[in-house]
């Protein structure tokens, strides 16, 4: 485990759509509030932000969604580092539904997400290299890429 505690949320109704599940944009929402509670946990909170003009910018993402999930279900995201470099963070979320505050140890994902994101000074609209402490957080986090990242979506015939 990584120390990150899972971002918890619940569905609500206004994020039901036409099918009577969760809407794909308010999983990439969910998936938004992790980024921003891994960005907190690495030390680019909002005080980094407002006095340094820089920021994380996600630059490329890949979602799977894997199964339903309806109104009123209790989330768990489980976010893992799995890559840092000096201007770059590569990270995935895993979504959980839940009924108490951790997916149990066979439980399967509802949904992933894969991302890349770059430091970048907002001033500038440059990428910058990460303040050392905030690169060693995100290095002290660092875990094994899951099986499922890296993958690529396939050619339709």
């Amino acid at each position: 485990m990584t120390g990150l505690s899972p971002l918890h949320s619940t569905v609500r109704p206004e994020w039901v759509d036409y099918n009577g599940h969760m809407s794909e944009a308010f999983y990439v929402l969910v998936f938004g509030h992790a980024t921003d509670a891994l960005m907190i946990e690495t030390g680019l909170d909002p005080g980094y932000r407002e006095s340094t003009g820089c920021s994380l910018y996600t630059v490329e993402s890949h979602v799977r969604y894997l199964r339903e999930v309806s109104e009123a279900a209790r989330l768990a995201v489980r976010t893992r580092v799995v890559g840092v470099a000096a201007r770059k963070a590569r990270f995935t979320h895993e979504m959980y539904v839940v009924s108490g505050s951790e997916p149990g140890p066979d439980a399967a994902p509802v949904a992933t997400t894969e991302l890349l994101a770059v430091h970048v000074d907002r001033r500038t609209g440059r990428a910058v290299e990460f303040p050392e402490p905030v690169r060693h957080r995100f290095a002290e986090l660092t875990e094994p890429v899951p099986d499922w990242a890296g993958r690529a979506i396939p050619a339709v015939p």
